[in-house]
């Protein structure tokens, strides 16, 4: 009897360390961030490849046409303008009085052809009543082709005067253009983005070929569109009109909704290896242009294509075979399964078969030891 209970413990004792040995050296469960199938629209989207532009719908750098000293400049940085503002003036008394001197030309010479046509008028009364007294023989010939000669030249005077007006109003309209070349107007309601010069500065227009700084920057505040450059590859795909969602730095987690309105005809070669193409995108909400400035950093996401009512996997669980791990809790296990691919994007890929709904599907594939049919437990989730 003492002898099989010197047995038994000895076995036991055996068992003991072997467990102990087992637990030590036996692989631990994978620990797994796992998320559900689920279903819903896929969207086939193409992306930027580097950060688009906020640009406005119309911006004119804005330089008056004549040279001078800077008499007015009614604005400042920041300001919002109308459409015909005065923006800056140069010093312009000299053509001011030009303007004055060719409306003083125009009464004038209005004046003076008043005066010949009312005497060509009387002339041609006088030449009318010689030729009545010479055909009823109470005139002579010498006398009748005299009145009518002076009648008709009297006439020409008046036309002639009449020229003179209409040359001295070209006069003015002139003088009122070279006038209108001293002031800079705004030729669109916007913000003045910046002003060049000062009050009695000098300003030039920029030579031919010899740019130089514009005297007003204007911008349209309520307008507003995305330029940002697409791969050549995805840009074959995209067509104007096609929808797009639009998102930017400053307004994070919003999504704006826009169209595809222009897609320029040729390929950039900026750097080595990477072509694309300008896309731009107009905003669908004019509601949107109070919140945006021209400049802010953005990114397009073109819609290509959808699929309503589909399997959605998240893409990052998706391998590079096109197969997903899927967790099933109940056993401890995960399992590599293949499935069918449709759409996809950066966030979802569309499940055409293979997969069902409300499956755990693994999305953190880069973990050590994830394996098909090993021992795995979900992590606890984020707080």
């Amino acid at each position: 009897m003492g002898k099989l209970i010197r047995w038994l413990i000895v076995v036991l004792f055996v068992a003991g360390i072997g467990f102990f040995i087992w637990q030590k050296t036996r692989s631990k469960p994978v620990e797994v961030v796992v998320r559900p199938i689920t279903r819903g629209t896929v969207e086939n989207v193409v992306a930027n490849t580097r950060a688009g532009t906020v640009d406005a719908c119309r911006r004119a750098r804005l330089s008056p046409s004549i040279g001078g000293q800077i008499a007015s400049l009614p604005i400042k940085e920041g300001d919002l303008v109308e459409a015909g503002d005065l923006l800056l003036e140069i010093w312009n008394e000299d053509l001011n009085a030009q303007v004055a001197i060719a409306r003083q030309e125009v009464k004038i010479s209005s004046a003076q052809a008043e005066a010949a046509c009312v005497s060509a008028e009387e002339a041609a009364r006088q030449g009318e009543r010689a030729k009545t007294l010479f055909r009823g023989n109470a005139g002579s010939l010498e006398q009748m082709e005299r009145l009518v000669a002076e009648a008709e030249s009297m006439q020409a005077k008046c036309e002639a005067a009449r020229a003179t007006v209409q040359r001295n109003m070209a006069q003015v309209s002139l003088a009122k253009a070279n006038l209108a070349r001293s002031r800079l107007e705004a030729p669109f309601a916007g913000v003045i983005a910046k002003i060049e010069g000062e009050l009695n500065e000098y300003v030039t227009p920029s030579p031919i070929g010899v740019p130089t700084p514009p005297a007003v920057d204007l911008i349209e505040n309520d307008c507003f569109y995305v330029t940002a450059p697409i791969d050549e590859v995805d840009a074959a795909g995209v067509r104007v009109g096609m929808d797009a969602g639009i998102t930017l730095d400053a307004f994070r987690n919003r999504v704006f909704s826009g169209t595809v309105r222009r897609i320029a005809p040729y390929v950039l070669d900026l750097e080595k290896q990477a072509r694309t193409v300008d896309i731009e995108v107009s905003f669908a909400g004019k509601d949107d242009f109070a919140e945006l400035l021209a400049g802010y950093s953005a990114d397009v996401e073109i819609i290509l294509s959808v699929s309503q009512d589909t399997l959605k996997v998240p893409t990052e669980a998706v391998v590079e075979d096109g197969s997903v791990y899927v967790f099933y809790r109940e056993e401890g296990i995960i399992r590599k399964v293949a499935f069918t691919p449709g759409l996809r994007n950066w966030s979802v890929t569309e499940a055409v078969s293979g997969l069902r709904e409300g499956q755990l599907v693994v999305v953190n594939v880069d973990k050590p030891g994830l394996a098909d049919n090993v021992a795995a437990v979900q992590a606890e989730p984020e707080p």
